[in-house]
C-alpha cells in the first residue's frame, strides 16, 4: 500500500511539474530553441479578455512565468502585469528596453539600449545584479544548462556574444564576432547558434564560448535561427530564407526573395513538418521544413516583423497592419483576425486557454475564452 501511495505522490508531483512548465512562456519564442511551437491549443474563437496600457510605445514581446506577464517599454520600464490585467510592479531602467525579457529562476533578466543586462526579482522588481557590455543590446537573452552549470547568453553591438552567471551576473566568457549581433542566440543540443551583421552563422560551445563552426552567408543576419534536431532555419536582411544542416555545416536548401522582395526580421516557427516565416514584404510564408517546397503564402497589409507561433494546425501572428491573425498551418487560410488598432511587431506568448500580444503603442492584449 505504501509503495502505491508513493507512486501516486510521485506521479502527482511530476504532473504538476510538467503542468507548471507548460503553462509558462518564460523566454522569447517560448523555448531556448526558438521554434515558437506550443502544445497548448489556441481558442477556437478567441475573445479580447482585457487590454492594459503601459503608456509608452514598445518593441518588446511578452513572456509569462507563474501567471505573471513581463515586458519592456521604449520609455525604459520593465512591466510586471497580472493575468487579470492589473499592474503588479514597474521597474524603471532609464533607457529603452526593446528586447523581450527572460525569466530564469526567480529573476527577470532584461537589457537596455545602452548595453546593460539587468536581473530583477520577478515577484518584487527589486534589483539583483547588472552586467555592462560596451554597446547596444537589441536581442533577447537566452539560457543554457549542462549538468550543474548554466549561463545566460546575449549578443551586443560591441561585437561579442556574452555569457554571464544567471545568479551573480558575473562574466563566464565572451565570444568575439566581426560586427553587430542583433538577434537572440538559439540554444539546442549543447550548442549556441546565432548570426550577426558580419554575415556569419556561428556555432559555439556553451561551456567555453569556443567557436565550433561557422557558415558564411555574406549578408546581414538581423534576426535569429530556430533549431529542430540537426537543422536550423533563418533568414537574412536581403530576404533569402535558409535551412542549414548543423552537423555538416552545409545549406540544405534556400529560397530567394523573388519578386516580392523584403527583409526577414522575424524568427521562423517550426513544427509538424512545416516552417513559417514572416517578411517585411507583408507576406507570411510556409515551407515544407525538409525540402523547402512552398506550401502557401498569406498576405497582410503591413510588414511582418514579429514572429509567428505554431499551435497544432494553426498559426498565430501579428502584422504592422494592426491585426492579429490565426491562419491554417496546412492551407494558409484565415481562421480568425482581430483589429488591434496599432502596428504589431510583437511575438505572441501562449499559455493554457490564452495568448498575449503587445501593440506598438504599448497595450498588452489578452485573448481567450470568455
Amino acid at each position: 500500500m505504501r509503495s502505491t501511495v508513493k507512486i501516486l505522490i510521485l506521479l502527482t508531483l511530476t504532473a504538476n511539474n510538467v503542468f507548471s512548465q507548460n503553462t509558462d512562456w518564460p523566454l522569447f519564442r517560448g523555448k531556448a530553441d526558438l521554434t515558437g511551437k506550443t502544445e497548448w491549443p489556441l481558442p477556437g474563437n478567441p475573445k479580447l479578455l482585457w487590454s492594459w496600457s503601459s503608456g509608452s510605445t514598445t518593441k518588446s514581446s511578452p513572456v509569462i512565468s507563474d501567471g505573471m506577464i513581463y515586458f519592456g517599454t521604449d520609455k525604459g520600464a520593465l512591466i510586471a502585469c497580472s493575468s487579470d490585467g492589473k499592474l503588479a510592479w514597474k521597474k524603471e531602467a532609464g533607457d529603452p528596453i526593446e528586447a523581450p525579457p527572460l525569466v530564469s529562476g526567480n529573476n527577470v533578466i532584461y537589457s537596455t539600449s545602452e548595453g546593460i543586462l539587468y536581473a530583477a526579482d520577478k515577484y518584487s522588481g527589486k534589483s539583483v545584479w547588472s552586467y555592462k557590455t560596451d554597446n547596444q543590446i537589441a536581442g533577447s537573452a537566452n539560457f543554457w544548462t549542462s549538468g550543474n552549470r548554466s549561463g545566460v547568453v546575449v549578443g551586443s553591438y560591441d561585437y561579442y556574444l556574452h555569457c554571464v552567471n544567471p545568479v551573480t551576473g558575473k562574466s563566464i566568457w565572451k565570444a568575439e564576432t566581426e560586427n553587430y549581433i542583433n538577434g537572440t542566440p538559439a540554444v539546442a543540443g549543447n550548442k549556441i547558434i546565432f548570426g550577426g551583421c558580419d554575415g556569419l552563422l556561428r556555432v559555439v560551445d556553451p561551456l567555453t564560448g569556443r567557436q565550433k563552426d561557422s557558415t558564411e552567408i555574406g549578408v546581414y543576419i538581423a534576426s535569429s535561427p530556430a533549431i529542430e534536431g540537426s537543422m536550423a532555419w533563418f533568414g537574412d536582411y536581403d530576404g533569402t530564407f535558409y535551412c542549414l544542416n548543423i552537423t555538416t555545416g552545409k545549406i540544405a536548401w534556400k529560397k530567394a526573395p523573388g519578386e516580392d522582395g523584403g527583409s526577414i526580421l522575424s524568427v521562423p516557427a517550426v513544427g509538424n513538418g512545416m516552417v513559417v516565416i514572416g517578411n517585411d514584404n507583408k507576406y507570411l510564408y510556409c515551407y515544407n521544413s525538409a525540402d523547402g517546397n512552398l506550401k502557401w503564402r498569406f498576405r497582410t497589409n503591413g510588414s511582418i516583423k514579429g514572429s509567428a507561433v505554431i499551435s497544432g494546425d494553426r498559426v498565430l501572428f501579428g502584422s504592422d497592419d494592426g491585426y492579429v491573425y490565426i491562419v491554417g498551418l496546412k492551407d494558409g487560410l484565415k481562421k480568425w483576425s482581430f483589429k488591434a488598432g496599432a502596428a504589431i511587431s510583437s511575438s505572441p506568448a501562449v499559455t493554457r486557454d490564452r495568448f498575449y500580444i503587445l501593440t506598438g503603442d504599448g497595450r498588452l492584449l489578452a485573448f481567450g475564452i470568455k
